[in-house]
């Protein structure tokens, strides 16, 4: 392949050099001329089959993270490789700089670091490594051809972690924890509560948590304490059908707008975290059509970074999510009584068709919650009102139908309460806080 130069060179012949008296005998010339040199200069460039490329650097990184990879070029060629390499990636890497410009002499090795500052969540491969190999006179060059190149570009995954943004909340949180396991909440009695102790009756007490055969013995009234229950199950259930592709979140003045399956994995980590420090035993499953990951808690101390591993790569399924085979998977793998968390959308057709005629016989044996983002873009269109806002027909409209989808949404929450399911419908930016203030406020009535 040639480069921009040949064709300077022959406009300088052709202002320098007259072509009188044989004009076309020396426009020929002229031309054989460049092609005897661009010939020679792609020859004597090095060749491209004696290099050696492999990678090294991180393998994981946090969404809005910075990562860098490092490729390992050397030559074992006879010449001088002059020229450059382009190291691609997929466009959501944010791989910079695209090109490096390579001089290598044989028998060298060189490092190309390549910085990597990714737009997505998940898997980000590298695509191939292009070499191109200038000659001398730079006339010229030898290119890697793609299959090739495809064949010889070390491979290379960078695993993109979610941004985990609730993890602000954890102090927070614990710190209910520690309060709900200490003794001034844990005096009511509370249905399933696991008894801890025996105390003297202080004012405030709930009269039914009085012992009266050990008052008598003590001649002072005694009150039984409860802690909170332990190892208890919780199944975080991420739906990652077509429903979780939907983007949420508030735009409106620079705010992050993400698909319902991030805020649903971030909520879910949250409450992993949560539920983990409590000593309760967290699974997880992502499921549409087919069961896309399984999740099962281990080690609690190291639960939280298995999670973050494994719903990195999770992408939303462009199919309806089979809520029957959501329940039969978690009846097969769960057969003591289980929090179980469904992280869908209150969607009336795909609720009303698939979950509800399944609910019962999971609601029967488990405590249900189905926790699902609502976008605040709809809350917004509901209220606009007056002239300032556009055309008052489109304002209409607009806000007739946000009210419809809103009405919708509190008629699809009404249909699950009915089953005994809780319904945590909140915006994106408090979603995941929500949720485990519903898992702690059933862990401190006793009701996991």
């Amino acid at each position: 392949m040639i480069t921009w130069r040949p064709v300077v060179v022959f406009g300088v012949l052709l202002l320098t050099l007259p072509l009188w008296p044989l004009p076309w005998l020396g426009l020929l010339l002229y031309i054989v001329l460049v092609g005897v040199a661009c010939l020679a200069d792609a020859m004597m460039a090095a060749p491209l089959d004696r290099l050696t490329m492999w990678r090294s650097g991180d393998k994981m990184v946090r969404l809005t993270g910075t990562a860098t990879v490092t490729l390992h070029v050397r030559n074992d060629g006879p010449r001088t490789l002059h020229g450059a390499l382009h190291d691609s990636w997929v466009p959501s890497a944010g791989a910079t700089p695209a090109s490096h410009p390579v001089t290598l002499p044989p028998g060298k090795a060189r490092e190309l670091v390549t910085t990597l500052t990714p737009t997505r969540r998940g898997d980000r491969p590298a695509v191939r490594v292009t070499v191109r190999s200038h000659g001398p006179m730079r006339l010229a060059y030898r290119q890697t051809p793609r299959a090739r190149a495809d064949k010889v570009s070390p491979p290379w995954t960078l695993r993109v972690l979610p941004r985990f943004d609730s993890r602000r909340h954890l102090s927070e949180k614990y710190s209910r924890l520690r309060v709900l396991e200490g003794a001034v909440a844990a005096r009511g009695r509370g249905r399933g509560s696991e008894f801890d102790s025996l105390r003297e009756y202080v004012i405030g007490d709930d009269i039914r948590s009085i012992d009266w055969r050990a008052s008598a013995r003590r001649e002072s009234v005694i009150v039984k304490t409860w802690r909170p229950e332990r190892d208890r199950r919780v199944v975080c259930v991420l739906d990652t059908g077509r429903t979780s592709a939907v983007q949420v979140g508030d735009t409106n003045g620079g705010g992050l707008a993400e698909p319902r399956l991030d805020a649903a994995i971030d909520a879910a980590l949250l409450l992993s975290a949560v539920a983990a420090r409590a000593g309760d035993r967290v699974d997880a499953l992502a499921v549409d059509t087919e069961v896309r990951a399984v999740i099962e808690g281990g080690a609690r101390r190291g639960l939280l970074p298995k999670l973050v591993r494994a719903l990195a790569p999770l992408e939303p399924a462009l199919v309806e999510t089979d809520f029957g085979l959501v329940v039969a998977e978690v009846l097969k793998r769960e057969a003591k009584r289980a929090l179980v968390v469904i992280f869908t959308s209150l969607e009336p057709g795909a609720i009303a068709e698939s979950l509800l005629p399944a609910l019962p016989q999971l609601a029967s044996r488990h405590k249900v919650i189905v926790a699902a983002v609502s976008d605040p873009v709809i809350a917004r269109m509901r209220t606009r009102r007056g002239y300032g806002d556009g055309d008052p027909m489109d304002v209409a409209y607009q806000a007739a139908a946000a009210e419809k989808s809103l009405v919708e949404r509190r008629r699809v929450a009404a249909s699950l309460v009915r089953y005994g399911v809780e319904v945590v419908d909140q915006p994106a930016d408090v979603f995941a806080s929500k949720v485990t203030d519903a898992y702690l406020a059933l862990k401190a009535s006793g009701r996991l």
